[in-house]
């Protein structure tokens, strides 16, 4: 697929881009080469292919989910200028 630089020029409008007039072209090159590859990508056939979360073979370290912290809240609510029923009190900003 090839765009014209009127295709990139209402691509831009609607992505309220600022292009230059002497980039329109590099632009069109571009994203045709984008679009080409895009077309290519779907011609491949993926049958039993499997999803991955990553391209590498990789596994997340996770640390255990403990509790490390103390629970602050009665302190905390202490100290503040209004709570009620255990909820912090703000004064109304937006009408």
């Amino acid at each position: 697929m090839s765009l014209t630089a009127d295709d990139v020029k209402k691509i831009a409008h609607l992505a309220r881009l600022g292009i230059e007039e002497q980039d329109v072209a590099s632009y069109a090159k571009d994203l045709s080469g984008m679009l080409d590859l895009m077309t290519r990508m779907s011609d491949l056939d993926t049958d039993g292919v499997e999803p991955m979360a990553h391209p590498m073979d990789q596994v997340q370290r996770l640390r255990a989910d403990a509790v490390t912290e103390q629970d602050n809240r009665e302190k905390f609510q202490a100290i503040a200028p209004q709570v009620e029923a255990g909820l912090y009190l703000v004064p109304k900003v937006i009408e």
